[in-house]
This record gives C-alpha cells, sequence and structure tokens, in this order.
C-alpha cells in the first residue's frame, strides 16, 4: 500500500491524498461504507459502485469469522470473489464486536473469549488468530487486535488496556509479519491507538503506535458516548503525533458534522453504519440537513430528495414517493434512503477533498457545518 499527499489547506490540519492498494485507489478524504458482513445493509455492489461511488468498503472480522465461516470465504477466493466487490476492502478485527458483548467475553494477556451472538457457542480470539483469520477474509487493509474501552471509563483499566493493546500489537505485527497473503495481492496492518479520553494516554499510545511504522494507522476508542467536543480534542492530539505521511482512519465516526471537523484535524478516512441505520428509519442526510421523511409536511412534496447532488440516482424520486414508501413499509423505501444517504456522504467527503484543493476548505466547512446540523 502507497499513500501520497497532493494538498493541504492552509487554515486547518485537512489533507487531499491517494491510497493505493492492489485492489484501485482510493482518494482521501474518504468514507467507508460498512459492510459488516460482507454486504452493506439494503444496497447492492452495482449501486454502491455507479450511485453512492464508493472506493472502499469496510467488512467485519468477528461477523464473518461467526458465518458464514472462514472455510467458505476461503473457498471462495477471499471476501473481494464471495461478494463480487473488486474494489478495496477493510476488515476491523472484531475488537469492537468483543468489546460490545461485555456480558459474554473475558480477557485475558492472551486474548478473548465470548459466546457467539447466533448460536451461544465459545471462541478465542488471539492477536495471532486476528490476523491470520484476516488473512482469509483477505482485505486489503487489516487491523490490528484491541481492545476497546467503555466510556466513561477509570484512568487505571484505560492505562492496562492500551498497555495491553501494544503488546497484542506486537504480536500482531510478528504474525502478520511472517505470513503471506492467500491470493496473490498485498495486505497491510493498522495499528489502532487507544487511551480512553485521556490526554496522556493517548499521547503515549500515539507515540507508540507510530514507532511501529506500519503503512497507515487508526484511532479506536472514540464515538463510544463521549461528548463531541472531547471526541475532537482527542482526535487533534492523536493527529498532531501520528506520522504526516500516513493515512489517518478515525473507526466508527460519525455524523456528517463529526467527519467535517475531523478532517480539519487531519483525519483521512472514516467509516460507520449511522447513513444505513438511520436511512432504515427514516432519517436522511442532506445538503441542507437532516429529513424526518415520517414527517408529514412531505407528503406533498414532489421535489427532488437533495437538489445538490447532481448526478445521483436519488433525483429520480421525490420526497413524497419516498414518504410514501416509508410510511407504508416498503422494502424498496429502505433502499432508497440507503442509497441516498450512503451517497451524501460520499459526496460530502468528495467536495470536501475538492475545497482542500482549491484551498477554500476552513470557509466551506464552517458553513457545511451549519446546514448539515439543522432539522428541515
Amino acid at each position: 500500500m502507497k499513500f501520497s499527499l497532493e494538498a493541504k489547506d492552509e487554515k486547518s490540519k485537512a489533507r487531499a491524498g491517494i491510497v493505493t492498494t492492489d485492489h484501485g485507489s482510493i482518494e482521501t478524504p474518504i468514507f467507508m461504507p460498512v459492510g459488516t458482513a460482507g454486504s452493506v445493509k439494503a444496497v447492492h455492489q452495482r449501486e454502491l459502485k455507479e450511485d453512492i461511488k464508493a472506493e472502499i468498503i469496510l467488512g467485519n472480522t468477528y461477523h464473518l469469522y461467526l458465518r458464514p465461516g472462514l472455510d467458505i470465504i476461503q473457498q471462495a477466493g477471499g471476501l473481494h470473489k464471495f461478494n463480487g466487490w473488486a474494489k478495496p476492502i477493510l476488515t476491523d478485527s472484531g475488537g469492537y464486536q468483543v468489546y460490545s458483548l461485555s456480558g459474554t467475553r473475558k480477557i485475558k494477556e492472551e486474548g478473548v473469549t465470548f459466546k457467539s451472538h447466533i448460536d451461544g457457542s465459545s471462541h478465542t480470539f488471539t492477536p495471532e488468530g486476528v490476523m491470520d483469520i484476516q488473512r482469509v477474509i483477505g482485505a486489503d487493509i487489516i487491523m490490528a487486535f484491541d481492545e476497546c474501552t467503555p466510556y466513561p471509563c477509570e484512568y487505571g483499566y484505560a492505562r492496562e488496556s492500551m498497555e495491553m493493546t501494544h503488546r497484542w500489537l506486537q504480536r500482531c505485527c510478528d504474525q502478520f509479519d511472517k505470513t503471506e497473503g492467500l491470493y496473490g495481492y498485498d495486505q497491510t496492518l493498522f495499528p489502532i491507538v487507544q487511551g480512553s479520553t485521556f490526554k496522556d494516554l493517548r499521547i503515549k499510545s500515539a507515540e507508540t503506535i507510530a514507532s511501529f511504522d506500519r503503512d497507515g494507522n487508526a484511532i479506536g476508542g472514540l464515538s463510544v458516548g463521549e461528548p463531541h467536543d472531547i471526541m475532537y480534542e482527542q482526535t487533534e492530539v492523536v493527529c498532531d503525533i501520528l506520522p504526516q505521511d500516513k493515512p489517518r482512519y478515525l473507526m466508527g465516526v460519525g455524523t456528517p458534522e463529526n467527519i467535517l471537523e475531523c478532517i480539519a484535524l487531519g483525519v483521512d478516512m472514516f467509516d460507520c453504519v449511522m447513513p444505513t441505520r438511520n436511512a432504515r428509519n427514516g432519517m436522511l442526510f442532506t445538503s441542507e440537513g437532516i429529513l424526518n421523511m415520517r414527517n408529514e409536511k412531505w407528503k406533498d412534496d414532489f421535489s427532488p430528495i437533495d437538489q445538490n447532488m447532481e448526478g445521483y440516482v436519488d433525483n429520480f424520486y421525490s420526497k413524497a414517493y419516498l414518504r410514501h414508501l416509508i410510511t407504508s413499509k416498503e422494502i424498496l423505501g429502505a433502499q432508497i434512503a440507503s442509497i441516498h444517504n450512503l451517497a451524501f456522504y460520499l459526496w460530502l467527503v468528495k467536495q470536501a477533498r475538492e475545497h482542500i484543493k482549491m484551498g477554500t476548505f476552513t470557509s466551506w466547512k464552517n458553513e457545511m457545518v451549519k446546514k448539515v446540523t439543522r432539522r428541515l
């Protein structure tokens, strides 16, 4: 994997770059649609490519490991061939899912033992095992195994967890470096910065992660319930330490406002389930604000969902029609809403990229934050 910077904003820390993988290039800043089980919910791969204009999608190690299972994925020739997505893929290590299973998992130095949410069977993830699993899945970018601490979190626990995450990272790197990809293309490993909301821990973790000198770095343990100003503060602290010449991935973030503000702090890559999850509940993000499509006011509004997104498929549909589908609980309503929200997120980061290159990012960002946070 290679990363090259194309432009920097003079009034913020925003950057525009290109990540190059064996499955294609990714223009940053970028948003990655979440395809947890090898599928972005309610969206075809053709729509991801043509309408949403996605350049990379995310899969999840925990879910794919449990179902369909590694044997099926390996028989298919890896996740790219299994799900028919020929562009880059990133896989989460499963650390966040293990964190969310707090009632059914046990964390030890060796790894984490947990019970499947599908059938209750017991499994163990170790740093070495997670590297091997992600070799089988075959994503272009794979994540180190870490522990995601909750918010709020005691300082002592956050420190011990962070230190264990660093020890796990060494084991991940050792296993990754002594193995090879299974399908004839390169994979790269991203470490993950932890440290909860404590500045000194975040500084130590960022310095430690940077010392491993991998091709890119991730920031984890944020967007887990902490106030947005704390998220921004910790993100800025970490971005100021992580290398300038490597991509920075802020995991699980977020709202359009979060993404714009964190681009301004120097983040290059994002993912979040919010666009599709909110879409299925009738909430749409647009360039003028947030729409609740169940609202009565849209029932006779025959204007496009977002008139500013020229060239996207949702301009074919009116607000009135989409409201009808959603209130009627038609599956097509969830599909159109999901495609729209993802397309909007990709449109937003592409606009950010263009304004970074033109030198107008900060003023544009400040105006867009006002728009994307208002409810229409």
